[in-house]
């Protein structure tokens, strides 16, 4: 069985739309995937752009995401822990929750929205960074899926 990722907002290998951006409303946008493996317990979500001039920069940290939930609404939060129970890690924003896409004037930028299904909850703290993140899954990986959207300014 394959994970998926979704947005009703955005297509595959698409533009973004402003609205998600620091151009518009800079609010998460919405997503959605299938039903993972046998033997998930939670997931994680990283957003980043591997594009940025200074090197890949991460825009949403999200983790220990309920078995249950299949589905992100827009605009969520920005708030340590999420009332599914789920926490944010910390952004290269410096901040908690999603930081939408503001390139540099230039060339497109590929975001990529990764999803990883887990055979754990991950013992860390609300504001984590990705590389604590991305340690603490080693290894408990059951499927991933990315979604990738496009920005230029």
């Amino acid at each position: 069985m394959s994970l998926s990722i979704s947005s009703n907002a955005f297509k595959d290998g698409e533009r973004i739309p402003t609205k998600y951006t620091c151009e518009g409303l800079n609010v998460s946008p919405p997503l959605q995937w299938t039903e993972p493996p046998a033997g998930t317990v939670s997931f994680a979500l990283i957003v980043d752009d591997p594009d940025a001039p200074a090197g890949t920069f991460t825009h949403w940290v999200l983790f220990n995401i309920p078995i249950g939930v299949r589905r992100l609404d827009e605009s969520i939060p920005r708030q340590d822990r999420l009332q599914i129970g789920a926490l944010h890690g910390k952004t290269d924003y410096g901040t908690v929750g999603y930081g939408g896409p503001c390139p540099p004037r230039g060339p497109v930028h590929h975001y990529r929205f990764t999803i990883y299904a887990l055979d754990k909850a991950i013992d860390l703290k609300a504001g984590a960074s990705k590389k604590q993140l991305l340690d603490a899954i080693k290894g408990r990986i059951l499927a991933q899926a990315q979604l990738t959207g496009l920005y230029q300014r």
